[in-house]
């Protein structure tokens, strides 16, 4: 089984970079990369010269591009030593055309179109835009030059593979004060000092805290390996795709902290998400106020689940309601074939599969809102678990049909088959034909699926949560499309891709142990 394993997982891994593949040439090619800009606020207030430079800017942190102003070069060059402070000063500002330019200037321009276009880039200048007669330039209207270049897909794919997985070490940080290097300690500061707690720190990285203890499950935690799935563009922006969809939503939750400054409040900051900012110590009083050094960075606590954690509580509780109904009443239609209870529960596959899954989940949250007074909505500020249940339901009931369909169907097929023949004539009870025979072998394709669908509770329900707004992951990838977020996109598309090669082959896994008849190892020739 371990060779089988071992090759499976590879092969998957490999359908997992195809599938990402394909996605970015999707996105990155057939898309227009204008349509970003179609719910920007920013991109609509740009103007002249400034907006072509916004785009560009914005084009590249979606990942279309490399994009390397001038300024960005001459600033390169400076901190190499090539050029000093006066000659940096001077050669920065460009005249309104090349001809306007001082000879430092041309100079400096000259050098940086010819190392761009040795490297493949397109070079663009950009000439001044004047108001008139007068030599004023209009607002966003100064002069710019650039070099761009797209991005291969390959490369594209090569650096987000490259990436998905970080370490955080004590030099992740480019500077940094004190020296660099890791402190253990039992009694975290983050709690003043004051109580046990093994936490270990460090200087130089990342993250400040790499591995602690709290109250909150599973109690011990780490950040020093990082999943990365792509930046967040406007969804979520700036953040993960992996942290949005892990970070916890909801109201705050408030408790006494100690900061290392020693001072106390009740807050609901998490000291242990704490993250370097360069120079964030310096730039205002009030983080001077909380904080010793540059990791000033932190997220706060709340009291709901994260969109992962709202999609697999919701998914797994359908799943559970699911095969609890589906097997006991497939098994009873097909031992009463042809009869009142058999035709009932067909009346029922055909309705579920016969009418839209949108029109049904509307039916029952219009029931449900008005007959029973369920919520409808998810509500964060005052949740309570009755608003799981509209949800539950919707996702349950196509589900319970589907499983008692085939159920049906393969208990059916074994309740006709020889052996069943054979075994009745043979002398067995009616119950052991049923247990030992028909049961069994009709049971093994149903178990192969119940890993599927366990696994996909946590991706969520697209329609279902739009409908129900709850604030699953299912929601946030219509949200992105929505929005453009290309990396939430690509990201939630390779957790889908992920979880679908890890479901299939817990199947097979656990397939191998219902049916003897499949086994994953070599018969001896």
């Amino acid at each position: 089984m371990t060779k089988y394993l071992i090759n499976r997982i590879l092969r998957s891994l490999c359908s997992v970079v195809i599938v990402t593949g394909v996605i970015m040439v999707m996105i990155y090619s057939f898309l227009d990369k204008q349509s970003i800009f179609a719910t920007d606020p920013v991109f609509t207030k740009q103007k002249s010269n400034a907006k072509q430079v916004y785009m560009m800017q914005q084009w590249e942190q979606f990942g279309y591009l490399d994009y390397v102003p001038y300024s960005d070069y001459l600033l390169d060059e400076k901190k190499a030593g090539n050029i000093d402070e006066e000659t940096f000063a001077t050669a920065a500002k460009l005249g309104k055309d090349a001809g306007a330019d001082s000879d430092v200037t041309a100079q400096y321009a000259a050098k940086f179109e010819e190392e761009y276009k040795k490297k493949g880039y397109e070079v663009v200048r950009l000439e001044g835009d004047t108001q008139g007669r007068t030599k004023k330039y209009k607002n966003g209207g100064e002069p710019r030059l650039y070099a761009y270049k797209d991005i291969p897909v390959l490369k594209r794919l090569v650096n987000y593979f490259g990436h998905i997985i970080t370490v955080d070490n004590i030099h992740t940080v480019e500077e940094v004060e004190g020296e660099r290097g890791l402190t253990f300690t039992l009694r975290d500061p983050a709690y003043g000092g004051k109580k046990f707690s093994p936490a270990l720190m460090g200087n130089g990285t990342l993250h400040k805290y790499l591995f602690y203890f709290d109250s909150t499950f599973p109690f011990f935690h780490q950040n020093l390996v990082k999943i990365n799935l792509g930046k967040s563009y406007s969804v979520n922006k700036g953040i993960d795709v992996f942290d949005t969809m892990t970070n916890s939503q909801g109201s705050f939750v408030r408790s006494q902290i100690t900061y290392p400054t020693g001072v106390e409040e009740f807050s609901a900051d998490d000291l242990h998400s704490a993250t370097y900012v360069a120079g964030s110590l310096a730039s205002g009083t009030l983080n001077q106020k909380y904080f010793v050094d540059d990791y000033t960075s932190v997220i706060t606590r709340k009291d709901g689940l994260s969109k992962l954690g709202y999609s697999f509580v919701i998914g797994i509780i359908a799943v559970v309601l699911t095969y609890f109904i589906a097997i006991p009443v497939g098994i009873l239609m097909a031992l009463r074939k042809d009869k009142f209870f058999d035709k009932l529960g067909t009346a029922y596959i055909v309705f579920i599969t016969a009418v839209p899954s949108l029109a049904y989940i509307f039916m029952f949250r219009s029931i449900g809102g008005g007959l029973f007074n369920l919520p409808t909505t998810f509500n964060m500020e005052n949740p309570t678990w009755l608003m799981y249940v509209l949800p539950v339901i919707s996702l349950a009931l196509p589900s319970i049909a589907n499983q008692m369909k085939w159920l049906r169907r393969y208990m059916i097929d074994q309740m006709n088959s020889d052996y069943v023949k054979f075994a009745r004539s043979g002398g067995l009870s009616e119950g052991e034909i049923f247990t030992k025979h028909i049961l069994k072998n009709a049971i093994i394709p149903i178990v192969h699926g119940i890993p599927t669908a366990i696994l996909f509770a946590m991706t969520g329900a697209i329609i279902t949560e739009r409908v129900y707004v709850v604030p699953g992951a299912g929601n946030l990838l219509t949200m992105a499309i929505n929005a453009y977020d290309n990396g939430v996109i690509v990201g939630v598309a390779l957790f889908y891709a992920l979880l679908t090669v890890t479901s299939i082959i817990l199947g097979d896994v656990l397939m191998s142990f219902m049916d003897p008849r499949i086994s994953f190892t070599e018969k001896a020739r």
